[in-house]
This record gives structure tokens, sequence and C-alpha cells, in this order.
């Protein structure tokens, strides 16, 4: 820590660049994590500086909350970048257990819980950041939904667990930025929550909220049925966000293998995905087929009932119309006993006759506006197959494009194996080499020795030599 602070007036390039990686990482150097209750506290320390003339450290509560809220809109800052980053290298749905997208729910929960006022309970004092995201759904009717399915799932016991539910499904639902700005813009509403100098009444709020825009580009699917959000502890991982470019360098190549084989299960499970829905579509138009070809059946049937009953009541008019003739000639020829009598059972008989006809053309009516509703169901049904058959159409060219980009991949994979391949060979030589050259190297170490041997021998022969000529 002491070798982070300058030594001089004058600022060293050495000291310029680490003050410039500091201010990228947030003065992460800066910081002391403490816990104050349920907030995670981050206080500037006394003895480090990554400036020249460093300003006096501050007891006052205002400058403390200023610096926590600064804090928290960076630490915001690089958990979105480094979400939308990494979920875009990717290249697929993430899930709960996405680490970048852990680390972004942790620090949202930090910015709901900045400046929360404490609530009196029977079991003491209690501060929860479910309170203001009830108020969403009053504000954007949209979010009574997500509301009533937080409220809805069993496994949450508490307003904490039911909070984090609510940030995964506005998440899901790509409106979570929307739902923050609602809620900033009503900061009378937010005042009976939070303090008057926490990060959802100031500036830093709304800052963020913009900057949750940004995260409507990530697909994201939870299922919450199992996991327990009561109970986890939210604990901001600052070396997610440390830079370390040798080991960024080192794994270059690994991560480009990596993210070659994620495509290539991408695009297999798709693959799959859209087979099994041109099948289930193919299974639609026939059963569409089978019911239009029904209900032209059943319209060729009711056609003819209606052509029969229409030739019943015609039939029905000339005799009630000849029954009255014939009553008429009765009346002329009998006298009035019978003719009252004729009269009267003519009467009876024309009367259920005209019964009958009212009978008759009211089942005509109820015929016809079945076939009405006969063919407006035909029409409907055509306009859906051919819906159906267009998009049928237009996911087998898309299971063409899919099957030629993984095509393209495996191309890539192969090439990627064969250097791979080609590097193992050229380790394998290497060594080969440096076993070659070591058994040279002892084959020399020994001729040395022996050189040495000799060389002692011939030295004693000279000193004998010498001896023997004194």
């Amino acid at each position: 820590m002491s070798a982070l602070t300058p030594q001089s007036d004058m600022p060293t390039p050495t000291t310029d660049k680490i003050t410039q990686a500091a201010m990228e990482t947030i003065y992460l150097c800066k910081f002391r994590v403490s816990m104050d209750g349920e907030w995670l506290c981050l206080r500037e320390l006394d003895d480090i500086s990554l400036t020249p003339d460093p300003e006096p450290t501050h007891e006052d509560p205002n400058y403390l909350m200023a610096n926590e809220r600064m804090n928290l809109m960076n630490m915001a800052k690089l958990s979105i970048k480094g979400l939308i980053e990494s979920a875009l290298n990717l290249g697929r749905t993430l899930d709960s257990d996405y680490a970048p997208l852990q680390q972004f729910f942790v620090v949202m929960e930090h910015c709901l819980k900045h400046g929360l006022k404490a609530k009196k309970t029977f079991l003491g004092q209690n501060k929860s950041f479910w309170g203001p995201l009830e108020l969403v759904e009053k504000l954007v009717p949209e979010a009574a939904e997500i509301t009533a399915s937080v409220k809805d799932l069993p496994g949450l016991k508490t307003p904490v667990g039911r909070g984090r539910a609510w940030l995964r499904l506005a998440l899901m639902q790509k409106k979570l930025s929307e739902y923050m700005k609602a809620l900033i813009n009503r900061k009378d509403l937010l005042s009976e929550f939070y303090e008057p100098n926490a990060l959802m009444m100031e500036e830093e709020g709304a800052i963020i909220a913009g900057l949750l825009v940004g995260l409507n580009v990530i697909d994201a699917n939870f299922c919450m049925k199992g996991e327990d959000l009561d109970s986890q502890v939210g604990v901001i991982d600052f070396s997610m966000y440390l830079k370390d470019g040798n080991s960024t360098k080192g794994s270059e190549g690994d991560g480009q293998i990596t993210a070659i084989l994620d495509q290539k299960n991408y695009v297999e499970e798709l693959n799959r995905h859209l087979s099994a829905t041109v099948n289930n579509l193919q299974a639609k138009v026939d059963a569409l087929e089978k019911s239009n070809t029904k209900l032209t059946e059943e319209l060729a049937v009711a056609n003819n009932r209606i052509i029969t009953l229409q030739e019943e009541m015609e039939r029905v008019k000339e005799e009630s119309s000849y029954i009255l003739e014939s009553s008429r000639k009765v009346g002329v020829t009998k006298d009035r006993t019978a003719d009252g009598h004729a009269l009267t059972e003519a009467r009876k008989q024309l009367k259920e006759e005209t019964q009958l006809r009212l009978d008759v053309e009211k089942e005509l009516e109820a015929q016809i506006g079945m076939r009405q509703e006969m063919e407006l169901a035909m029409k409907m049904l055509e306009k859906d197959v051919c819906e159906k058959q267009d998009a049928l159409v237009a996911l087998r060219q898309q299971l063409d494009d899919l099957r030629a980009l993984k095509h393209e991949l495996s191309f890539k994979l192969q090439s990627s194996d064969m250097g791979v391949k080609q590097k193992s060979e050229l380790n394998s030589r290497l060594e080969e080499k440096t076993n070659q050259m070591a058994a040279t190297i002892k084959q020399l170490e020994q001729s040395e020795k022996d050189l040495v041997k000799q060389a002692k021998t011939l030295n004693s022969a000279a000193n004998k030599l010498i001896q023997k000529h004194h």
C-alpha cells in the first residue's frame, strides 16, 4: 500500500500510470470494506494517496454518504459494462449461475439499500428494499404482473427474497430501466422509505437508471422455484473488476476455442429447437387440414338440409292453399252445419300448418346462420394455414442458415484442432532435441573427465622423467 504513495512533490510517470489505473477501477485501493448493519460501507483509507496533494479525510456524514453514492455508481457502471460485454461474447441466454449476472444483482441490491430508513417491527429494526419496489405497480401498470408473480412464489418468506425475485423478473421482462426511472421520478413517494441523501434520492440514482437501458440487449432466463433467494449473502466480489493483462493475453487462445465450442453447442441446441418447432407446426397444419375437410363435409350436409327444408316449406304452402280452396268449395255445396264443421277443421289444420311453417322458417334461419359461421371459420382457417406455411418456410430458411453456420464453425474447430496438434508435435520435437543436447553434454563431460585423467597421467609421467634426469 505504501508503495503507491508519492515520495516527492513532482509526480512521476509510474505514479501517473498508477493514478490512471486507480481511476479506472473506481478507486478500489482507497476503500476500506466494512459492515455497518446490513449495509456494505466503503470508506477512504487515511494512509493511501494516489495524487501528489492528497485531500484530508472527512468525518462529515454527508461527505461519507456522497462518497458511498459515488462508489456504488461506479460499481454499477463496471458491473453493467462487464455484464453486457461478457453476455455478448457468450452469445446465449443467461441463467442464474452466471457469475457477472449474480454480481450485478448484488450491486443493484446495495444501491437499493443505500440510505433506507429502518422500520421498527416486533423483531427489531428492519431494512428492506421490497417496499419501494412495490410502489412500481402503482406507477407502471405493467409491473403489476411481476409483483403478483413474486407474491405467488411459494419459496419466498422474507421481503429481501421478494425484492431479489422482483429484480430478476424485471430483467427477464427487459423493463428494469423503465421501472427504475418511474420510481426515481417520484421522490415524494420515495421519501417515505429513504433518507434525503440516499442514492435513490440523488442524481446518481437517475444515472444508474439510464445505464440499465443497455441491459435490454441481454436475454436472461431464471427458474426461481428451487432457488433460495432469502438466505443469499450479497457481497461484492471486487476481484472480477480488477484488470490483469498478462493472464488475459495468456488465455486468449483458449478463450477463442471456448467461444467457438460454445457457439457450436448453441447452434446445435437452436437447431434441435427449430426442428421440434417445425414438427409441431407440421402436426398443426395436418390437424387444420383434417378439421377443414370435416367442416367442408358438415357444410355440404347443412346445405342439403337447407334445400330439403325449403322444399318442405313450399309443399306446406301448397297444401295450405289447397285446403283453403277445398274449404270454400265445401261451404258452397253443403248446408251451414256441415259448412261450419268443415270450416272449423280447416282452420285447425291451417293453424297447425302455419305453426309448422314458422318452425321450419326458424330452423332454416338457424341453418343459414350456421352456414355463415362455417364459411367464416373456413376463411379464418385458410388464413391461419397460409400464415403457418409462411412461418414454416421462414423457419426452414433459418434452419438452412444455421446448418451453414454450424458447418463453418465445425471447420473452424477442425482448424483450431490442427493448430493444437502442430503445437504439440513442435513441443515433442523440442523435447527430443533437448534430450539429445543433454546426452551430448553428458558425453562432453565424460570426455572432459577422460582428458583430465590423461593430463594427470602425463603430469605424473613427466615428473618421474624429471626425477630420473636429476
